[in-house]
């Protein structure tokens, strides 16, 4: 258990007012395609399109939404619609038009900023009512235009900031509601215990619709430091980007990890890096051992975190040699207790829930207030922060040593690629396209994705084609079932419903690695 006083937290836009701090204006801070911004210039583009944001949706609190490859506006607009009183909602650019449309109509979204290709996929109806859609490119000319610049927000850092969407077993995305403070202290935190710098240049790999994505940008912003967004096709193209930017710091998933470590690094990518950091699923041995081969100067630092509490733990570089499996102990302004199933404190090595305290801890599911109940309760009488804490669902066992192991989860997530997975989602659209009759999403173990997606159902064979068909339709990539089984009658359990432990016990066997 690791925790901190919690200190006053600021409004999440005064991150590009630090420009002016310790002569750092002058110094490098978003490295684009066609230009670089130093910081004194990244904080007057965010005064400017706060200014043009404000005056567009003058409404204080109304959701603005972006669905872009990573670039100057959605680098930006994290601190320039915070700037503007306005809550900022970050879609995955892979997303397909249905998970948009979703996130669209849930969060009531009056804005929509995108690449036009993507505005051009959705459908009639998709937009909700009053909701205005911008090309990227039209947005950044019309703030230039406008000429409004605005200055630093008052705003309460209590005050919503963003609305992140991640997946639930149980059904469609759900938006976590996270604050100024949330976001500012997460960004204190992380660039605390990763000893960013001024000099560091870090490479933005991550969609920044994920909680840390976004917080490659903010964590470097605070500490002085540069960003180099890049929306990769090739594991080599980190690589190459790596050796032209003199990258220190890179943050990926374990199965970008093992395609990396597959990949020719060249000495001048390898040497300036200074520190990788995992999140998104735990590094295997084999994996730990790779990394610390090929990256031999730069500290590892395996991390834990979900949405709804930012990040969670990490684990000092100096044990990952010694104890590569670890999660490690919480993070700045965190506090991590194991609670057991008796509601108790779990004792050394008893396996209980990971329960996450401190101010770190979003607001809730948006317009949910249900599934908020669910995971957002009291914090334990241990605590000592007290307030709010959010239950993760994640199974975990504490040492002697106080460095927590992960032990499974409790619900039915899967987690593939870094990408945590609704079941429910991926078996609603096999339902709805009428080839299925019945549909069972699973993660059968993999050893490059962590998870992989099969999908069982029953239903006429002969529509094998037309049901993967409508699925890469209908499904962002990441969803897609590796392996559809078809079945004439699914497994029930004794009170008749589908016996899911069933079928899962039956993959695990046949197709886990």
């Amino acid at each position: 258990m690791r925790y901190q006083p919690d200190p006053a937290p600021r409004p999440l836009d005064h991150l590009a007012e630090l420009a002016g701090a310790n002569a750092r204006g002058a110094r490098p801070a978003l490295v684009l395609r066609d230009r670089v911004l130093n910081h004194e210039e990244l904080r007057q583009r965010v005064a400017l399109l706060a200014g043009w944001l404000a005056r567009k949706v003058p409404e204080r609190g109304a959701r603005v939404a972006s669905w872009a490859a990573k670039g100057e506006l959605t680098c930006m607009l994290p601190l320039a619609a915070a700037r503007a009183g306005l809550v900022h909602v970050p879609i995955n650019p892979l997303l397909k038009r249905a998970q948009v449309a979703h996130i669209l109509a849930d969060s009531g979204a009056v804005l929509l900023m995108a690449t036009p290709s993507r505005v051009a996929t959705l459908e009639a109806g998709d937009l909700p009512e009053g909701c205005m859609a911008l090309g990227e490119a039209e947005a950044l000319a019309a703030a230039e235009t406008a000429g409004l610049s605005l200055g630093p927000s008052e705003a309460d850092p209590g005050e919503l900031a963003a609305i992140l969407y991640t997946s639930g077993s149980t059904g469609r995305p759900k938006g976590v509601m996270l604050s100024h403070a949330n976001m500012w202290l997460g960004a204190v935190s992380v660039a605390h215990y990763l000893g960013l710098a001024e000099d560091d240049v870090t490479l933005a790999v991550l969609p920044l619709s994920f909680d840390y994505g976004q917080n490659q940008l903010l964590s470097t912003w605070y500490a002085g430091g540069s960003v180099v967004p890049l929306d990769f096709l090739f594991p080599r193209d980190v690589a190459k980007a790596c050796a032209r930017h003199g990258v220190t710091t890179l943050a990926a998933v374990p199965p970008l990890w093992v395609q990396l470590t597959e990949t020719e690094w060249p000495e001048e990518a390898r040497a300036p890096l200074r520190r990788l950091t995992n999140s998104g699923g735990a590094l295997t041995v084999e994996l730990v051992r790779s990394l610390r081969g090929m990256f031999p100067q730069a500290r590892l630092y395996p991390m834990y975190g979900l949405t709804e509490a930012f990040r969670s733990t990490f684990l000092d570089p100096a044990l990952v040699d010694t104890h590569p499996t670890s999660m490690g102990k919480a993070i700045p302004f965190a506090e991590i207790l194991v609670v057991n199933d008796a509601g108790e404190v779990a004792a050394d090595g008893e396996e209980g829930e990971l329960v996450h305290c401190g101010p770190l801890v979003a607001q809730g599911y948006w317009q949910d207030p249900e599934r908020t109940a669910e995971r957002f309760k009291p914090a334990p009488a241990a605590s000592h922060y007290g307030g709010m804490a959010v239950w993760s669902g994640d199974r975990v066992r504490r040492d002697a040593d106080a460095l927590l192991y992960f032990a499974g989860r409790r619900d039915a997530m899967i987690k593939s690629a870094g990408n945590r997975i609704s079941p429910q989602e991926i078996e609603e659209a096999a339902l709805a396209s009428g080839f299925a009759v019945e549909a069972v999403a699973l993660g059968v173990p993999h050893v490059r994705l962590g998870q992989a997606v099969h999908l069982v159902v029953r239903g006429d064979e002969g529509s094998r084609d037309d049901l993967a068909k409508r699925l890469q339709r209908d499904l962002p990539n990441f969803m897609q079932p590796q392996m559809i089984h078809w079945r004439e009658a699914m497994p029930l359990n004794p009170n008749g419903k589908i016996d899911r432990t069933a079928l899962q016990a039956q993959l695990n066997k046949e197709y886990g690695e």
